[in-house]
């Protein structure tokens, strides 16, 4: 039995970027709001990220003093997205961008800081080596009070002890130096030491970054605005009353609740990235029997497409990539868990190779993870597996790390004895261990040595770009993403497909407005997030490609819902 309906002006279905920055600009424009989530978390997929939005123009870069125009952004986003390329959604995304950033940091507990990224693809016309990426500031999410039980926690794999790192930050730096440097393992002790204490009386980490501090500004500012975040609330269809869609119901603890929207309901539930059958008609590699694993909330099954299609709307498959690719690798938690790595950082190391079964490298290990990703699923293509192994030797694991385990002092027994890491005291015998052709590892690794020994790359040219630098060894001289792989024993780590979130998605106007099939508008229906397909044509060509244009024409949705001017 329905409860009584919750009236209210805007439905948002979903807590992540796209839902809450719809939300709270609506509701800061006068629109009374009320954002569900099917998770008993709040903060969707951003919660998980890197909290990086792609912003050319921004008023950070412009104070950093760093040189960059509308027409370069333009030119670029043109060369980059190809066939897929939407002159009057492009246009308004860098219009309107800068303005969200201003209003959020304006308006909100939002705030952000000029990241170090340069674009993936910075030798291109228009690519810049910095300014177009900002990250979500830090944040001491104890100001969520009783709410932070409900703050997604972020992607455990990827944390040390419950503690969090960005890429883009000192910390890693830190911790990398630990062992070399006295001011580096007095900055990891005290950093630590905070932590633990964070763990003794919250019972998780209160001093996020990344996504988590994104996800936490986003709604410590929805609450002060008095929106209610309803968790552990599936949408169940909606309400469609002559033509118009009004609301939908929810499967509450309760029964079924029915919520109607008097302005419209805004879809933002983040995608398809564990809706099975979607992967299948849409992944390649998934088609042809391969492992897909997704490090993506699991609640995202592609609920906001399927309730669009009952109401007529559109998903097209059109990208070559459907998603933004990830290589991730399955990692043995213990008790029976599993959990899933998103292989940021390791490979830009120099002594790192990535080779396939027959022990060939197939790509530039140092671009960017949607490249190496598209260059998995392509070497893939003949056969029914789309998966690559990480090589590297002994001091090079225990500088870097592999994967999740972790440079010294951390002891790395534990993977080689449940089998996350293969170990061989020579490369014959790592080959043996991982099911790799021998001969052809032995030929790779001699051929790459040969080059690494001067710090070049001839065959695919790790190191030329300054995206590949970036995350590379800085100290390590003359190529800080290449070196030779020499000292036994040597490592393998298996790594295979996953996703940050699908490209592939809902057809709509550019202010969100949700089209049918016949290209006529729904009424009362928008979607946000990753529910729309993305502007990039299944390109990534930077830092926080999809939260930027999330957050933008989440903003710009929010606008259009209160009639008011971006």
């Amino acid at each position: 039995m329905a409860e009584p309906s919750a009236d209210c002006e805007v439905l948002v279905i979903g807590s992540g970027a796209g839902g809450l920055s719809t939300a709270i600009t609506a509701r800061k424009h006068g629109l009374n709001v009320i954002v569900a989530e099917k998770d008993r978390f709040f903060g969707g997929t951003m919660a998980y990220s890197g909290g990086v939005l792609w912003i050319p123009g921004s008023v950070h870069a412009a104070k950093a003093g760093l040189p960059d125009s509308r027409e370069a952004a333009l030119g670029y986003l043109r060369q980059e997205t190809g066939n897929f390329y939407a002159g009057d959604v492009v246009e308004t995304f860098l219009d309107i961008a800068p303005r969200m950033v201003d209003f959020f940091e304006r308006e909100t507990e939002v705030r952000f800081l000029l990241s170090n990224y340069p674009d993936y693809h910075p030798d291109v016309p228009g690519g810049v080596a910095k300014g177009r990426s900002l990250t979500a500031a830090p944040y001491d999410a104890r100001h969520l009070g009783k709410e932070l039980a409900r703050l997604r926690p972020p992607l455990e794999t990827i944390t040390f002890i419950g503690m969090m790192f960005n890429s883009s930050n000192e910390d890693l730096k830190h911790f990398f130096r630990a062992t070399r440097s006295f001011n580096s393992a007095l900055y990891v002790a005290r950093r630590l030491a905070s932590h633990i204490k964070d763990l003794v009386l919250y019972r998780r980490g209160v001093q996020v970054t990344s996504g988590n501090a994104l996800a936490a500004r986003l709604a410590r500012s929805a609450f002060d605005l008095g929106i209610p975040i309803l968790t552990g609330m599936p949408a169940k269809d909606l309400i469609v009353e002559s033509g118009r869609v009004v609301g939908a119901r929810f499967e509450a603890e309760d029964g079924i609740r029915e919520i109607r929207a008097k302005r419209a309901v805004v879809l933002a539930c983040g995608g398809f990235p564990h809706d099975e059958a979607r992967m299948a008609a849409a992944y390649p590699h998934v088609a042809r029997g391969g492992r897909h694993v997704s490090p993506t909330p699991t609640a995202n099954t592609g609920d906001g497409i399927r309730l669009a299609e009952s109401a007529g709307a559109r998903c097209e498959l059109r990208y070559p990539n459907a998603a933004a690719w990830m290589p991730v690798s399955e990692v043995p938690l213990g008790g029976g868990r599993t959990g899933v790595f998103p292989h940021l950082v390791d490979r830009y190391k120099p002594g790192v190779i990535a080779v396939n079964r027959a022990g060939r490298r197939f790509t530039n290990e140092s671009e960017s993870y949607h490249d190496v990703g598209a260059a998995m699923i392509a070497d893939g293509a003949q056969g029914d597996a789309t998966e690559a192994w990480l090589i590297c030797d002994h001091a090079t694991i225990r500088k870097y790390g592999l994967g999740f385990a972790k440079p010294a002092p951390v002891p790395i027994g534990l993977y080689v004895r449940n089998g996350y890491l293969r170990r061989g005291a020579t490369l014959a015998d790592l080959a043996g261990a991982a099911g790799l052709d021998p001969r052809g590892l032995e030929t790779t690794v001699a051929r790459y040595n040969r080059d690494a020994e001067r710090g070049e790359d001839p065959e695919f040219g790790r190191g030329r770009s300054a995206f590949n630098r970036f995350l590379g060894n800085p100290d390590h001289k003359p190529n800080p993403n290449v070196a030779p792989i020499r000292k036994a024993p040597f490592y393998a780590l298996r790594i295979v497909m996953g996703d940050l979130g699908t490209f592939d998605g809902l057809t709509t106007d550019v202010v969100g407005r949700v089209l049918a099939a016949d290209g006529q508008l729904i009424d009362g229906l928008y979607a946000v997030g990753n529910d729309r397909a993305s502007m990039m044509g299944g390109s990534y060509p930077g830092a926080g490609i999809t939260l930027g244009p999330i957050m933008t024409f989440g903003y710009l949705a929010g606008c259009h819902l209160a009639g008011r001017e971006p």
